[in-house]
């Protein structure tokens, strides 16, 4: 079996406490890095499942329609769009994004939201509040001009001024923003000392991909754009449960198999490098020393641990543990190298 990890911002938190991961620290150091492209975990994913261009160049990533898809929706021949709920907070001359990883929104908060913006994109958009944290847009007046591109959470603490959108969709934004502002569940959340939802995040315009291909034969993945690319290349698919141990337990014998760990990536996006490092040490029980295990006893036959914002790659297999001269070092250590 081939076992392929991709774990986004592996690399991120440079000053996080240390926070030893040995298991982790054994398979990169016995591992044969490759380089690649530095890129998001959406923009990974669509190369690795196909998604290019006519000259084979990357497309942007239509995260709305994969994310429909994911969720269940047919998102047929239309323009859909990510519309996330975000915190803008606003300072003397920057406006720096609060994407909602770093927050807490409830269902009922999420469903009241939406149910109050609805009626004022009727007739240009439909929108679909599919999780509390993804909300997909779909486009029915084709006469509205592009959106952005990149997700929230790859803008984390940024000054998203420069990020802003067309005229036509700032004063759309205007009017949602409006609404937001003036709502009850704002309110009930600004007397809670919590960040109000006061925007949404348009990103990842696109119809959906009339295919998508790739060598596994499952995914495993809590992120929308990987379950909606394995529904449409016909893969089977699931979230995460129990960690490596339960994977193992229903995963096949041999063939190729792709799952996605972003964890980190959220609490990159919360700024908190005790949360991150929190979330190491329980990827590091969950799954890289459960996976070393099955790597060490032929359980697995390759192990393949992809880093996609640090361009990197790390492969191993059971041979490679021989390999007794690279030591293990701290995994600081490698974020200059990434």
């Amino acid at each position: 079996m081939h076992l392929e990890l991709v774990v986004p911002a592996l690399f991120a938190a440079q000053e996080a406490p240390p926070s030893p991961v040995p298991a982790l620290e054994l398979l990169i150091a016995r591992g044969r890095r490759s380089p690649g492209t530095a890129s998001s975990l959406e923009r990974w994913l669509c190369g690795a499942f196909g998604l290019a261009g006519d000259s084979g160049t990357d497309i942007p990533v239509p995260a709305g329609a994969l994310t429909a898809l994911a969720h269940g929706l047919d998102p047929g021949t239309r323009r859909w769009l990510r519309a996330d709920p975000v915190h803008l907070r606003a300072g003397r001359d920057h406006l720096m994004l609060v994407p909602n990883q770093a927050f807490a929104l409830g269902a009922a908060e999420a469903d009241a939201l939406a149910a109050r913006l609805a009626p004022l994109l009727a007739g240009r958009f439909t929108l679909h509040p599919v999780k509390p944290d993804q909300w997909c847009l779909r486009i029915d007046d084709e006469d509205q001009g592009e959106a952005g591109a990149e997700a929230p959470i790859e803008l984390a603490g940024a000054n998203v001024g420069a990020h802003q959108h067309s005229k036509r969709w700032h004063a759309l934004l205007t009017e949602l923003e409006m609404a937001l502002h003036e709502h009850p569940v704002n309110a009930a959340r600004e007397a809670r000392g919590d960040p109000v939802v006061n925007s949404l995040w348009f990103w990842g315009p696109g119809t959906q991909p009339a295919a998508a291909h790739g060598p596994w034969q499952s995914v495993v993945a809590g992120d929308p754009v990987a379950l909606g690319l394995a529904r449409l290349a016909g893969m089977r698919h699931r979230v995460p449960g129990g960690g490596a141990a339960q994977w193992l337990e229903r995963a096949p014998e041999d063939g190729r198999h792709l799952v996605v760990l972003d964890s980190l990536r959220g609490a990159r996006a919360l700024g908190d490098v005790d949360a991150f490092a929190r979330r190491l040490q329980a990827l590091e029980g969950e799954w890289f020393a459960p996976l070393l295990a099955a790597l060490k006893s032929g359980r697995i036959g390759m192990l393949t641990l992809h880093a996609p914002e640090a361009a990197a790659s790390f492969e191993t297999v059971r041979g490679d543990l021989r390999r007794f001269w690279r030591r293990p070092r701290p995994l600081a250590t490698y974020v200059e190298r990434a």
